[in-house]
């Protein structure tokens, strides 16, 4: 599954507008979501990665150089998970040290007396002002993406991909922000039960409009059946051994290439939004059993409900967020809210002291949250292994094979700290997926399946 959008959804809109939330929420991606002759030939070489891999590998590994460099990138990325929430912390500090959102709010009630108005004054200077003093962190990031070769995004359409994720930001986070202190206005006591009851229809309907409206103003997109038709007769081959129809329509190509080399797949949206979608990386890279298996176990996400089943655990996540979040103002601004300039809960400018203590309550819980990415991750790798069992030639070793060349595109560690993917990975690494794909076999103990019967 791919979350990385559904950021843009209500927790993200509202607790992404911290920018220490937002760093802690980039996982390392060492897995299918770090992830023809036509089509391959259109595309160019990722040689900045390295050359494709050996097949049939029997463990996960990488030549020195890409080792080295795999070694490298994930101290980095470690690194820039802790000191990004610090970052995000001291950022939401000085505005609330310098009064800044004291005076956004003073300028909006000048402005009007309309609360609407106010809101769409307040939060787009907030948000624009957090936005500004995370830049650097940002930009540091992406250089060190481009350094490593996991991103070819040149400078130019990295911007204009902020300015378009900063007004779906604006537009979002004013109209939360309006909602959020109409409902705490209305029910100091009771508003983040409320206001969480109001965020879930809200959450449902940003996610069913995301591939449809949110995934297009950043990426291409076009049905995998004008792009490459013979491997959507291979993917409909296995929703048939599925039992669930999972008609063209809803398989999408996206391009990629102009921006990463490295490959992925992912399943996303919900009801009649519901799709699966496979980059043109991966088209070009992979082998048409890799990319069945790839499929498959995308296919496992989508059978086994797990788009509902993230979308119900982030909510409970939310409800606790906001409930300890409700629990702890009350004493913050009662410590420290009148030397920032603030009156009280309802006062505007009362959101980046929130935020802030969202920022440390989430962060404490990311180990829980990615506990259970991880879990459901391995349930459609299980799946992926049975529902290709018998469709393609030795499922389990495509299998191995495609995780060995997802690896080298987005160098991922061969052997990452315990602590780094108890911490901050949202799948499980990549060499115990590789072992894991060459030594499932119920087939052959007489043991029955776990979900492919």
């Amino acid at each position: 599954m791919r979350n990385t959008l559904l950021a843009l959804a209500l927790a993200g809109a509202l607790l992404c507008l911290s920018p220490s939330l937002a760093a802690t929420q980039q996982a390392p991606r060492s897995s299918l979501k770090q992830r023809q002759p036509a089509i391959r030939a259109s595309l160019p070489p990722v040689d900045s990665v390295g050359p494709p891999s050996e097949k049939n590998v029997r463990a996960y590994a990488l030549p020195p150089d890409l080792y080295k460099k795999a070694k490298d990138l994930s101290r980095i990325h470690f690194r820039l998970h802790l000191i990004g929430f610090f970052y995000g912390l001291v950022v939401l500090w000085i505005i609330l040290r310098s009064k800044l959102a004291a005076k956004y709010r003073d300028w909006a009630d000048r402005a009007s007396s309309k609360r609407f108005l106010q809101a769409a004054i307040f939060s787009p200077l907030l948000i624009l002002t957090i936005a500004i003093l995370q830049l650097p962190a940002d930009v540091y990031e992406h250089s060190v993406s481009r350094a490593y070769g996991t991103s070819v995004e040149g400078w130019g359409g990295w911007a204009w991909d902020w300015a378009k994720a900063m007004f779906l930001a604006v537009l979002i986070g004013s109209v939360l922000v309006w909602i959020l202190y109409g409902v705490i206005r209305r029910s100091p006591r009771r508003w983040w039960f409320y206001f969480w009851l109001v965020s879930l229809p809200i959450l449902l309907f940003l996610s069913f409009i995301e591939p449809l409206v949110i995934e297009p103003m950043f990426f291409r997109f076009a049905p995998l059946e004008q792009k490459d038709p013979e491997l959507v007769t291979e993917i409909e081959r296995l929703t048939l051994r599925a039992g669930r129809l999972i008609p063209p329509e809803r398989m999408f190509w996206m391009k990629a290439s102009d921006k990463t080399p490295t490959l992925n797949a992912y399943v996303t949206g919900i009801g009649a939004s519901k799709r699966i979608v496979v980059w043109d990386t991966t088209i070009a890279r992979e082998t048409t059993p890799e990319i069945v298996s790839v499929v498959g176990h995308e296919m496992g996400h989508y059978v086994l409900g797990h788009v509902w089943k993230g979308l119900l655990f982030s909510a409970g996540v939310m409800f606790v967020l906001l409930y300890m979040g409700f629990r702890s103002m009350g004493w913050v601004l009662g410590r420290w809210g009148a030397g920032w300039g603030i009156a009280g809960l309802a006062d505007w400018a009362s959101l980046p002291s929130l935020l802030l203590l969202l920022s440390i309550f989430s962060f404490v819980s990311e180990p829980i949250s990615n506990g259970f990415s991880r879990h459901v991750e391995h349930q459609a790798d299980v799946y992926g292994l049975e529902i290709t069992h018998g469709v393609i030639p030795d499922s389990g070793q495509a299998a191995a094979d495609s995780f060995q060349v997802e690896g080298e595109s987005s160098l991922a560690d061969p052997d990452p700290d315990q602590l780094n993917v108890f911490l901050f990975y949202d799948h499980p690494p990549i060499s115990d997926r590789v072992q894991f794909s060459l030594t499932y076999d119920p087939w052959s103990k007489g043991a029955q399946p776990e979900f492919v019967k």
